[in-house]
């Protein structure tokens, strides 16, 4: 399972762009350094603030009482060290990739709060918007490989974005994804394939939206999503507490526009989150997925 785990997140890292130079040589892969850069500045930022918030009312509050300031010490040192210590359990666990004290709640706190305030921080940095969302789904992954949940097919939902299909196709399949005619021009018709072949559910969405929707009528226990950066880190967010793995789409002519996904990624992400796999799933990614189950 750890095997299967450690070749899933180098895949995504390959998806991610990061072989480039010689990246995968590196034992902290790009995408992931960006986050836990901003994550350990983050708290360096709160340590100041919270020293200074000490600090300044430290001369006032003596002539109240003189044991106020090490009470107000006490109180902000408690917020610091919880917060320090927050910070490292997740260090710890994106380092390791292995599901440390209270996982869920880490991708709790890190799509409600760390993640906003690392835009922020990013910015401060001159990291743009796309690296850090990039960054999220990259550590997003690997808390919810994590979890490393197993589910029934049914439970399993592959949530699959419009601009995928090929722009000049007319097929309407927003509404069921198997009214494709596979005609070969996307990659729609080798998704409707993998659906079938492992019984897994497939929906199309045209955005957030619809999708939210989607969500609802499905209520998958597991989510395995392809999409652009903004789009990923905001279905993530939305979808919580359900876990996300999420795919970024290659665009090679710009967004929203004939995008592609590598169909070995999905397949994988797929025999990894199931309970079993049907006896008319074959090739490389059904031994995968045999070898990773129980």
């Amino acid at each position: 399972m750890a095997d299967e785990t450690k070749e899933l997140v180098l895949k995504m890292q390959v998806s991610a762009g990061e072989t480039e130079k010689g990246a995968l040589e590196d034992s902290q892969p790009p995408q992931k350094r960006i986050f836990v850069f901003l994550l350990l500045i983050t708290c360096v930022v709160l340590v100041g603030l919270a020293f200074l918030l000490w600090w300044v009312p430290y001369v006032g509050l003596t002539g109240i009482h003189k044991s106020l300031p090490l009470v107000l010490a006490v109180v902000f040192a408690g917020f610091v060290l919880f917060g320090l210590g927050g910070a490292l359990t997740l260090v710890f666990t994106i380092i390791r990739g292995k599901n440390l004290f209270f996982n869920r709640r880490i991708r709790g706190v890190v799509i409600r709060i760390l993640f906003p305030l690392l835009v922020v921080v990013g910015r401060c940095f001159g990291i743009s918007k796309e690296k850090t969302r990039r960054s999220f789904v990259v550590i997003n992954n690997k808390l919810v490989l994590a979890e490393a949940k197993k589910v029934r097919p049914e439970k399993l939902l592959i949530l699959l974005p419009h601009c995928l299909q090929n722009h000049d196709c007319t097929v309407r399949i927003t509404g069921s994804v198997e009214n494709c005619e596979a005609c070969g021009k996307c990659k729609i018709k080798d998704l409707v394939a993998l659906s079938k072949k492992y019984h897994v559910p497939a929906s199309v969405a045209t955005g957030g939206t619809l999708a939210r929707r989607i969500v609802v009528e499905k209520r998958p226990t597991v989510i395995i999503a392809v999409a652009c950066e903004r789009d990923l880190t905001s279905g993530i967010q939305d979808s919580y507490p359900i876990p996300v793995f999420g795919i970024l789409n290659n665009r090679p002519f710009g967004p929203c526009y004939d995008t592609d996904v590598d169909l070995e990624l999905v397949e994988h992400g797929m025999t990894i989150f199931l309970e079993s796999v049907g006896g008319d799933a074959e090739g490389p990614g059904a031994t995968g997925a045999q070898q990773a189950g129980p």
